[in-house]
């Protein structure tokens, strides 16, 4: 095997020892794509929100583009997103909660981030409920537009199909039009959401052409 070989990025299970790198993908695609370090007063309030409880509460839907040193890149899903919210709440709000203390009314970048991560239920749309799987994906600037971004959600989805799961969504931040393009290449379609707010939610089943 060539050393090009052995240091092309490749996509695997996430690791336990993953998490800071997971954590620093986030933060640094955080800003609808773009680079949020600076933006929150605590580099964790972001990973906390969308990375961390995946990886404490479904780890086995977790996995990283590798380049070989670190994580350089992930896909993040959950099965169920009405279980996910339960859990979210009974099981990894407790472990943060109290490091994010929340603004009566929330005003600042911050406080409006805070008030994510308190409200869980905030994932559970009766409009999606024929999509009840949801992931995230982020990818470094410098490994993008390299077929990862194709390979990750592919992975996720195989996962997702294995446990039954028929269809997946995702919210995205509609200002971020590369992303969209994104995934519609990858066969998702818009879900229609009363008042989405700054997001537009897509949808795709969970089935992948060509695979059994």
């Amino acid at each position: 095997m060539s050393t090009t070989d052995r240091t092309r990025p490749f996509v695997r299970p996430y690791r336990p020892a993953d998490r800071a790198a997971v954590y620093d993908v986030c933060v640094r695609t955080a800003d609808a794509g773009g680079d949020a370090r600076g933006i929150y007063r605590d580099p964790d309030l972001m990973p906390d929100i969308f990375a961390g409880p995946y990886l404490h509460l479904a780890p086995h839907l977790a996995f990283v583009l590798d380049d070989g040193r670190r994580a350089v890149g992930y896909v993040l899903g959950v099965a169920d997103t009405a279980a996910f919210a339960e859990a979210f709440r009974r099981e990894w709000l407790p472990r943060v909660a109290d490091r994010y203390p929340r603004a009566a009314v929330p005003d600042t970048p911050d406080e409006r981030m805070i008030e994510l991560l308190h409200t869980p239920e905030r994932m559970v749309l009766p409009e999606l409920a024929d999509h009840p799987a949801h992931l995230h994906i982020d990818i470094l600037p410098e490994h993008q537009r390299a077929g990862h971004g194709r390979t990750l959600i592919h992975t996720l989805l195989a996962a997702l199909r294995r446990e039954g799961v028929p269809r997946v969504h995702l919210g995205m931040v509609t200002a971020n039009t590369a992303a969209r393009r994104f995934y519609d290449r990858l066969g998702f379609h818009e879900l229609p959401v009363p008042d989405p707010g700054p997001l537009t939610y897509l949808g795709r089943s969970t089935e992948i052409a060509g695979t059994p």
